[in-house]
């Protein structure tokens, strides 16, 4: 094991969060029961706003970032993990409040860890990553709402080409449901459409502002986005019909009525990855293990090296990241 390792760090400067690589030692890590050998992280929406300060994401510093890691177990005082252990975290804190996943060690909670699922490897999972877990979440919180099984009306997937959206759409497809994506790239429209995506809206007509109560077209919503275009989708869903909102890229504001709520019986279905309960995160990483194609998981992501993670950090908040980015910590 070695003395030092690099890690990814966020501390305050001038009163403003900035990051930096650092150097480490096993002693500098927190005092949790399982040190784990990070192989890869990822990048998401939010660890970009992290990094660039952007965000104020990290509610202590420092703070190594990273809300992702995939590594093998490597000491355990828990008798819930042992060496050699293939592990997947997700959320729990990890950059806001717990160290991360960028660096090349990291000691975390055994209840925090789940399982590497058999269907994947270490780099598909991160493949995955957070925004496919949630995506998963989403997913089955509409089905557990039960109205986009009962009828062949489309699923919207906003933000359709970011991680979220994406693995959204190869869930929704495969599952047999006609999915429209919601994107303001019209050069993603090949990529999406081999995700599985049948039809196409640009989301300029989702975030300019519309009335309370739109022509009824969707039977469900995967919304990543938020704000205006949280409120169209709410205004456009069928009677019945469900919005599972995960994600605030246009906002967090939500500039809308309860008329679709109670002249529609439209539901909003809050959907949180950070601190989910176990049996949901289980049930998700199930959702993809059966219904997110192997081919697909190749289409989504590309691997970058831990040197990149200012770029990408900067490229993901401005917009120029088309689905998953791994980030490989361990070479």
């Amino acid at each position: 094991m070695s003395d030092t390792f690099q890690a990814m760090v966020i501390d305050m400067a001038d009163a403003k969060p900035q990051a930096g690589f650092r150097q480490l030692s096993i002693t500098d890590l927190p005092d949790h029961d399982v040190l784990v050998e990070v192989h890869y992280s990822t990048v998401n929406y939010k660890d970009g706003l992290a990094l660039t300060g952007k965000g104020r994401i990290a509610r202590r510093t420092p703070m190594v970032g990273g809300i992702d890691l995939a590594g093998t177990v490597v000491e355990s005082r828990s008798d819930k993990w042992a060496p050699g252990d293939k592990v997947i975290v997700n959320g729990w804190g990890l950059s806001e409040t717990e160290w991360g996943g960028y660096s090349r060690f990291q000691r975390l909670k055994p209840e925090w860890l789940i399982a590497l699922p058999e269907a994947f490897s270490l780099l598909q999972a991160m493949s995955i990553g957070t925004a496919g877990y949630t995506a998963a979440l989403c997913v089955d919180a509409l089905e557990d709402w039960g109205t986009i099984v009962a009828d062949d009306h489309e699923v919207l997937v906003t933000g359709a080409a970011g991680g979220v959206g994406s693995v959204a759409i190869s869930l929704l497809a495969n599952k047999g449901y006609n999915v429209t994506a919601s994107t303001g790239r019209p050069e993603t429209q090949d990529y999406l459409a081999s995700l599985g995506a049948s039809g196409f809206i640009d989301r300029t007509s989702l975030s300019e502002k519309g009335g309370p109560l739109q022509k009824e077209r969707w039977a469900g919503v995967v919304d990543s986005v938020g704000s205006t275009t949280l409120a169209n989708a709410l205004s456009q869903t069928i009677y019945g019909g469900a919005v599972a909102a995960c994600g605030l890229a246009a906002g967090a504001d939500l500039p809308a009525t309860v008329l679709p709520h109670i002249l529609r019986g439209v539901a909003l279905l809050g959907v949180d990855s950070v601190m989910a309960p176990m049996e949901k995160r289980i049930r998700a990483w199930q959702t993809l293990s059966k219904h997110l194609k192997p081919e697909h998981i190749e289409t989504l992501a590309r691997v970058e090296p831990f040197s990149k993670l200012p770029t990408l950090a900067q490229d993901i908040v401005e917009g120029k990241i088309r689905g998953r980015v791994v980030v490989e910590i361990t070479p």
